[in-house]
């Protein structure tokens, strides 16, 4: 049935644009539809068919979307951004989502010229490096060291824990990163880091640090990672007799969380870059929308890259020509875009200056605990 809605969407798209003549641009979605996190890419792709169909109906061009399936793999990623430059010659494209992805990514956009929005991506080193400004890389989302901070202050002073043990994977730049932030957030703020532990790619037997922890008995453990290890992690702390409080980030917001975890992950909480309990007339518009055509809630993934997309195709319409140059100048001045995800404007590194929240797991979904601004 996707697949069916993929072409209709297409193909409605192509019709409009030539019955009205209107001149057609090329513009892709690098996103995983297959690999450990497909549901991000499932969602992803859900929202940015929803933002060409909205556009469609009022926008300026015909858009002939070009979509790739990174598979989660810095590889794969890299090949598609490739292809989508030099051979389907877009004009710019949204994506990819998650940090190790889209680092190799932006190097390739900023070689060759072309914009980029990833939807996701949180690591700084998407759009600066060597503290240098990647000029043609923007991103939608918050950055990793607002989201490690808002996580170690809302330990510290909201669930008023004092002893705090970390669960990271080193080899991957988000999970690292956002560790070494809420370390350093929650020993300024006088709470003590009783174990820091890390764990490779591909593990899946958490019971030796499980059996570390229940013996530090920390009052809370700190797990940056994707819903998929994640939920692996705290079924095994939970079985071993760790009963601290979880808290994650946005790598968890996937409905495979509760479905990995179990009870496991009940109580617990992430940050997150949106509430679909958000009272706002753009959100409810996509949220409705999102439900009728999926059956579904839709996920941070999905609001984030309607967002990203829409952002981008509102650019298109401003600007005289639809070239890289005019996009990424005008990307560059981006303020105040009311968006399902808040209000987003782009500072001097194309990183979006935004609010997150702070939503708790239960039973019947995520649900609202509260919003920080930056």
């Amino acid at each position: 049935m996707k697949k069916i809605w993929l072409i209709a969407i297409s193909l409605c798209l192509a019709t409009t644009g030539a019955a009205h003549g209107k001149e057609t641009v090329r513009i892709g979605l690098i996103s995983p539809l297959t690999g450990d996190v497909k549901t991000f890419g499932e969602s992803s792709k859900n929202g940015f068919l929803l933002a060409l169909e909205e556009y469609g109906k009022t926008g300026k061009y015909t858009i002939n979307p070009i979509i790739a399936d990174d598979k989660n793999d810095p590889t794969e990623g890299a090949n598609s951004a490739l292809k989508l430059i030099t051979q389907d010659r877009v004009v710019a494209f949204i994506g990819p989502l998650t940090s190790k992805v889209t680092i190799p990514v932006s190097e390739i956009a900023t070689k060759y010229r072309v914009p980029m929005i990833t939807d996701a991506a949180t690591s700084p080193k998407v759009t600066v490096y060597n503290n240098k400004r990647k000029p043609y890389v923007f991103r939608a989302c918050f950055i990793d060291p607002f989201q490690g901070r808002i996580a170690a202050t809302f330990a510290l002073k909201d669930l008023k824990v004092k002893t705090a043990a970390i669960l990271h994977d080193v080899g991957n730049d988000y999970s690292r990163g956002l560790a070494e932030v809420f370390k350093s957030t929650f020993e300024q703020g006088k709470g003590t880091i009783i174990a820091y532990e890390s764990y490779q790619k591909d593990d899946v037997d958490f019971s030796a640090l499980a059996t570390k922890l229940r013996s530090k008995k920390p009052e809370l453990v700190f797990i940056p990672d994707y819903y998929n290890k994640a939920g692996l992690i705290a079924r095994q702390l939970r079985e071993k007799g760790v009963s601290a409080i979880l808290i994650g980030t946005d790598g968890w917001d996937s409905p495979e969380l509760t479905k990995i975890a179990g009870n496991a992950i009940m109580g617990s909480y992430f940050t997150n870059h949106y509430s679909p309990e958000r009272k706002d007339k753009v959100a409810q518009k996509f949220i409705d929308r999102y439900r009728a055509l999926h059956g579904a809630v839709p996920d941070a993934l999905a609001a984030l890259t309607y967002d990203a997309t829409m952002i981008l195709l509102e650019t298109l319409d401003r600007v005289a020509k639809p070239d890289a140059e005019s996009i990424t100048k005008a990307l560059s001045v981006l303020k105040g875009f009311h968006g399902v995800t808040g209000t987003i404007s782009f500072d001097k590194n194309g990183d979006a200056v935004k609010s997150a929240v702070i939503l708790r797991v239960e039973k019947d979904g995520p649900r609202y605990v509260t919003t920080v601004n930056p």
